[in-house]
């Protein structure tokens, strides 16, 4: 059973002063809960371990699939696959940060890899900073939590220039590049998260800039704003986006990169982890891994199982399956032309009220911090945030 702590929730006009509009659902409800998830020292340094042993895993599994060409079975579009495996190759192509969705790691339960978010992960703004807020506001240790998602990201961006562990030495090596961060208009919750990260950077040392994707521009030589050009580019569009609706950019974008007059974050290989179908190489590799549930490209004969699209957000087109295939939980939705994988279901933690409960642990170089979502059972966008204490 998940243990909770009710709290003081962040007004609405405090949230707002932070940047943070997305607070409220379509309902009308509070997005963020009043509630936090009592975690252990011992829970909270298991998601910690188990997150940075996965990650090593998706490394091997992204060496296995350029090895052997695998673009087309987890889902590469065709006009990407040059800049996955060059940005794959360099080590300048640095993978700045994503999120793993984790079943388990409360209350005895095991955890296990639900999924990863590499490429455009969201919940970045509520995990590195409404819940610290929280704590602040309720007059709690604000130490008590496994959340140094900020901190890290401020390391790792320093690590786009020393391309190492040690970053004391950044600011002998910066050359003053200039840093530009896109999202899509007309998005909220995108486009302060975006400048949540621009924030980060700036306070990095690097010089930094925003603009919407369609006021940037690009050519074989380079990306440029406002007639400037940047040497770095992060975009919160997710790389299949840019392939299936901007074949061009996707092409021009190569270019960029094969030229090297630019480095783009996340980089192209995120794709690869982003796909789900790496969930089928992961057990191909891993087999029967303490951290993974099988899954497959077929159903899973006499399991229940959730079959999901290699490519899809908010619970769309996911659907969970009982041993004999007969539908319990789930709906048709806009991904379901997708290819899809069929995973072994594992019930995730339940409160008293009986809502479920999925860990979102937070990469920067290493596991950094840890935030909670929970709804039914297929999680979508009514779900809530929930925070966290370690106690």
């Amino acid at each position: 059973m998940v243990k909770l702590k009710s709290v003081e929730p962040l007004s609405v006009s405090y949230l707002e002063s932070l940047g943070f509009v997305w607070h409220t659902d379509s309902d009308k409800t509070s997005y963020v809960s009043n509630e936090l998830v009592l975690l252990s020292q011992e829970e909270a340094q298991s998601y910690y371990e188990a997150t940075n042993e996965l990650y090593d895993m998706f490394v091997a599994a992204g060496d296995y699939i350029i090895e052997n060409e695998l673009f087309h079975e987890v889902g590469i579009p065709f006009n990407l696959v040059e800049l996955v495996k060059q940005s794959w190759e360099s080590d300048i192509h640095w993978h700045l940060y994503g999120r793993f969705d984790l079943a388990g790691g409360i209350d005895g339960k095991p955890i296990k890899l639900i999924e990863f978010n590499a490429d455009t992960p969201t919940a970045l703004f509520e995990s590195a900073i409404i819940q610290w807020a929280i704590l602040k506001l309720n007059k709690m240790d604000e130490e008590n939590q496994f959340n140094f998602i900020y901190e890290a990201l401020v390391d790792n961006f320093k690590r786009l220039v020393t391309l190492k562990d040690e970053v004391s030495n950044f600011e002998e090596l910066y050359e003053g590049w200039k840093f530009l961060f896109s999202s899509i208009k007309g998005n909220g919750e995108e486009e302060n998260t975006v400048k949540l990260l621009q924030y980060i950077a700036k306070e990095a040392g690097f010089n930094t800039e925003f603009g919407f994707i369609d006021e940037v521009d690009f050519d074989e030589n380079g990306i440029y704003y406002n007639e400037d050009k940047y040497e770095l580019w992060f975009k919160l569009i997710p790389w299949e986006d840019i392939a299936i609706e901007e074949p061009d950019l996707a092409m021009l974008l190569t270019k960029v990169v094969e030229n090297k007059e630019a480095i783009i974050f996340n980089p192209a290989y995120t794709l690869m982890f982003q796909s789900k179908a790496i969930l089928k190489i992961l057990w191909d590799l891993y087999p029967n891994h303490p951290l993974l549930l099988e899954t497959s490209y077929e159903p899973l004969d006499g399991k229940k199982q959730v079959v999901k699209p290699i490519y899809g957000r908010e619970g769309e087109s996911v659907k969970i399956l009982d041993e004999n295939g007969n539908l319990l939980a789930g709906k048709d939705g806009e991904y379901d032309n997708h290819k899809m994988v069929y995973q072994e279901f594992i019930e995730l933690p339940k409160d008293s009220s009986g809502n479920y409960y999925q860990a979102g642990v937070f990469y920067a170089y290493e596991a950094c911090g840890v935030g909670f979502r929970k709804g039914e059972a297929i999680l979508n966008n009514m779900s809530k945030f929930v925070g966290h204490v370690v106690e």
